[in-house]
């Protein structure tokens, strides 16, 4: 259900080609899911800690990342978003990591900064799209 998720709103919807919105890290990452009580997939995130987070997080063991953040049309406004990150937080806490980065899409900075978030570094394009590098201490 996650990856129905992701194909809607990152391939479908912002056209992030296939082969690159799927990669090996899928396998190792911890998964979350948000679902309606009739168990229709709202929204989805990953968390990537260990030799899988490090490209993504300058190396650092101690920091997660988290990652393919999407939230379908319908659920967009209800706080699914929110309850996804705060959800990868805790598995990144259970794991004993002490900071999450992330890598928000430049129009989401407002939503990351209301959760503790903050960017660094310069702008930078993934998938086409203009992204910011993004870290909250847990």
């Amino acid at each position: 259900m996650c990856f129905a998720v992701r194909e809607e709103v990152f391939v479908a919807e912002q056209q992030v080609p296939e082969d690159i919105e799927y990669d090996t890290y899928d396998a190792v990452a911890v998964h979350v899911l948000a679902v309606r009580a009739d168990g229709t997939p709202l929204g989805t995130g990953r968390l990537l800690h260990g030799e899988a987070a490090e490209a993504k997080t300058g190396g650092d063991p101690s920091v997660g990342s988290l990652g393919r953040l999407a939230v379908t049309r319908e659920a967009r406004g209800l706080g699914v978003g929110a309850a996804l990150v705060r959800a990868v937080e805790e598995a990144a806490r259970a794991r004993g990591l002490t900071a999450v980065d992330l890598h928000a899409q430049t129009h989401a900075l407002g939503f990351y900064e209301r959760l503790g978030y903050e960017a660094y570094g310069p702008e930078f394009p993934d998938a086409g799209i203009p992204h910011r590098a993004m870290r909250r201490a847990l």
